[in-house]
This record gives structure tokens, sequence and C-alpha cells, in this order.
């Protein structure tokens, strides 16, 4: 991450798209986002440009199945500690 003040939420979610192997188009649909504005939304999310709504961020939660707290964790450690907690249910 960038800076102590930036939000983790654009690295987190492309990290765990990454993860998963989806496109930045391929989440946003599976999430709900219209086609058409998908690709460009993902990419205003992953570079901080914007941040989504808390439903929003639910969808691509689950979409990715990461628990919402994965996307929000400032620490790389206690991240990978909420993955594999996630993953044990």
């Amino acid at each position: 991450m960038e800076t102590k003040d930036d939000s983790p939420f654009p690295y987190r979610l492309k990290q765990a798209r990454l993860l998963k192997g989806l496109s930045q188009k391929q989440l946003g649909i599976q999430a709900g986002i219209d086609p058409f504005v998908a690709s460009p939304r993902m990419n205003q999310y992953e570079k901080g440009v914007h941040t989504p709504d808390f439903k929003t961020v639910k969808a691509l939660a689950r979409v990715l199945n990461v628990p919402t707290a994965f996307l929000f964790c400032e620490e790389d450690d206690i991240a990978e500690m909420i993955l594999n907690m996630s993953k044990k249910d």
C-alpha cells in the first residue's frame, strides 16, 4: 500500500480478484454491475478513484469468496489470517 492514509480497499480488491482469476469486467458483471460499465468501474475502485457503497462491497466480497473484513484490512499478515480463517468454514 502506498501511504498510511490510503485505504487498503483498492489493493485488497485487486489482490482478491487476481487470486480468483477474474478480469475486472467479469468481477463487475458477477457482482451485478451493468456490463457496459463493469470494467471501468472496477478499474476506478482498484485505483482508489472511487469507493463502492457497502452493498457493492458485499457483492464483490461474495463473488471473490472473501470476508468484507479482508477488503479493508491494512496489515498483510492479518489479512492472510482473515482469509485462512474464512476458508475453514
